[in-house]
């Protein structure tokens, strides 16, 4: 039997690497899964050669309260109580000088990462069995300043915050819930960042993230997928309130 034999999780952001690279890893582990992603297309895309009769999808916007409330119940419907709640819908905003930036990415972003993860939160964790897991995708830009990344990194200390508050209250349940915080990983996400910084920095933004990383090169969505795992499965049973960094020694 697998560590997440017949246990219920609901990933946002399901059909970007991370997501789906960690959905693989639960159905590996025995898991049901919903996934959860904002196009139709996408989803398909994401659910070929997964085992039909374990895993289902929903369109979802993590910003809206109502579009959450409707893929959690579908969840139910389908699976039963959830065990495993993995919010890591995200959006990256854009690089700008202070005066410069854009009020409504500001806003979008931190909806996208703060009030989506708070939301899918409030709606998820009563429809939780006690002893279940919550994983909040960060970043290593939860950890770090730099100029210019406003939306982005201010959204990303915020869901350390939410994460902080939510394992307490959880606590009396059982629940644990941590923070997952990935450095450059090698998927599209990045390969759009690096293909705006590089035009800011005027150097290849690529190297210049392995020049600041220990390991000497970006993730793959497996390991990051890896650690979402471990915080998915009974192994991090003790874990609650705490940030996995997983980002080559970036932040050291």
């Amino acid at each position: 039997m697998g560590v997440l034999q017949d246990k219920v999780c609901v990933v946002t952001g399901a059909a970007g690497s991370i997501g789906l690279a960690s959905i693989r890893k639960f159905l590996a582990e025995g898991a049901k899964v919903m996934l959860v992603d904002r196009t139709e297309d996408g989803l398909r895309q994401a659910v070929e050669g997964l085992p039909a009769d374990r895993v289902a999808w929903r369109v979802g916007d993590v910003r809206e309260s109502a579009s959450v409330r409707e893929f959690i119940e579908a969840a139910v419907a389908r699976f039963g109580l959830i065990d495993v709640l993995f919010s890591n819908a995200g959006n990256s905003g854009v690089i700008a000088p202070l005066e410069e930036y854009p009020e409504e990415v500001f806003d979008d972003v931190y909806r996208v990462h703060v009030r989506g993860g708070f939301l899918v939160c409030k709606y998820g964790i009563p429809k939780m069995n006690d002893g279940g897991s919550v994983i909040i995708t960060s970043s290593v830009a939860g950890l770090r300043g730099d100029r210019g990344v406003y939306a982005y990194i201010t959204a990303k200390h915020a869901q350390v915050g939410l994460m902080r508050c939510m394992a307490k209250e959880g606590a009396a349940r059982k629940i644990r819930v941590n923070t997952l915080h990935p450095g450059p990983t090698q998927n599209a996400f990045q390969d759009d960042i690096e293909e705006r910084l590089t035009k800011v920095i005027h150097q290849d933004a690529g190297k210049f993230f392995d020049d600041m990383i220990p390991l000497g090169r970006h993730a793959t969505p497996d390991e990051i997928a890896a650690c979402a795992l471990f915080l998915a499965s009974p192994q991090s049973s003790y874990v609650t309130g705490s940030l996995l960094v997983a980002d080559g020694g970036m932040s050291a």
